[in-house]
């Protein structure tokens, strides 16, 4: 209770001591006090079970030693953002790479840019990774935050001065459609919930592989997804392959042919986006493109030391992506027909 909370001048006037000087133990910042007077002070901390404000310990301290990761909390997640397959991959890199580097994690889900702000300043933070905001969002936390970022995925103009690490959403989209021509696919059905920014661009690889290939912009919202893939049933059974611009519609697209009584790959080959845990714990095991989450962290960690010493950096990285064999894709097997 409030009542009972020790404060550092009751220690300090216990003590015969100044409340500079308290605070300073408190802090770390001991050079200039003796090492009686340091004992004395921790002694006394330790009988009063003291607990200081961790924010104002980091707010007094030079260095935080804390990378904060902040992700857009989008209204498609449905308050389950940090569930997302390919957030959590990519936060489990960035966890490993961060202690790897010696410093600690802090991860925010929010939907405004100004919040991103308040909350690296109040951690004293030396650095963020800032997932899944728009081009003006960066720009109004560049203009408004001193403390150095990196972007990743971002859709940004060229000149913005903007750390962007992104995959090749294009080659990723061209590698799955490469693949299902060869397996002698022609009728292929991409599923995306918008056409635009990275959804687009894998759409748009795909699509140039096979110009025969259709865009079906699903809900954002579950229930009314669900509903729409039993009001498109006959359109979608009218396929013989489903490319998902992720693996977490991809594992839907399974469980609804499952439902439909449709068999995967025999009538229907589905392929997914991102290689998340998602794609590994479904039956059939997912085909999906596959990136390198940890060699993006790495980079991005690499970046952010740079830019605190303020070395000069690229603006933008393209990692690669790779195909991912798996059971949920095979050969035509069926007579294609016209919709």
């Amino acid at each position: 209770m409030e009542e009972n909370r020790v404060r550092i001048a009751d220690i300090a006037r216990d003590l015969g001591l100044s409340t500079a000087t308290v605070s300073n133990v408190i802090h770390g910042k001991t050079a200039k006090i003796s090492d009686r007077t340091v004992r004395r002070v921790q002694e006394e901390l330790e009988k009063r079970e003291y607990i200081p404000s961790m924010a104002g310990i980091l707010l007094a301290q030079n260095s935080s030693r804390i990378i904060g990761v902040i992700v857009n909390d989008h209204e498609k997640y449905e308050n389950h953002v940090l569930e997302d397959g390919f957030i959590a991959a990519s936060l489990n890199a960035l966890a490993r790479e961060i202690d790897k580097a010696g410093y600690f994690m802090m991860v925010k889900a929010t939907s405004e840019w100004n919040e991103i702000a308040r909350f690296a300043s109040m951690w004293n933070m030396e650095g963020l990774v800032v997932i899944g905001f728009c081009e003006q969002d960066y720009q109004n936390l560049r203009d408004h935050m001193r403390i150095p970022f990196v972007i990743y995925d971002g859709f940004l103009e060229e000149g913005r001065g903007l750390v962007n690490l992104v995959i090749d959403h294009y080659e990723g989209g061209r590698q799955m459609g490469e693949y299902f021509k060869r397996l002698g696919h022609r009728k292929v059905l991409c599923v995306s919930d918008n056409d635009e920014c990275m959804d687009h661009l894998r759409f748009e690889g795909f699509h140039d592989v096979l110009p025969e290939a259709e865009l079906l912009i699903v809900p954002m919202q579950k229930e009314e997804r669900q509903e729409y893939y039993k009001k498109k049933a006959d359109y979608i059974r009218s396929f013989t392959a489903v490319f998902a611009v992720s693996d977490f519609y991809a594992v839907e697209i399974l469980h609804f042919l499952a439902a439909e009584g449709i068999s995967v790959p025999e009538q229907i080959s589905v392929g997914g986006f991102d290689d998340s845990m998602l794609s590994r714990q479904t039956h059939p095991l997912l085909t999906t493109i596959g990136q390198d989450h940890q060699k993006r962290a790495v980079l991005a960690i690499e970046l952010l030391q740079k830019l605190r010493r303020k070395e000069e950096t690229k603006l933008c990285y393209v990692l690669p992506v790779k195909l991912l064999e798996r059971e949920s894709t095979g050969g035509n097997n069926t007579e294609e027909t016209s919709p």
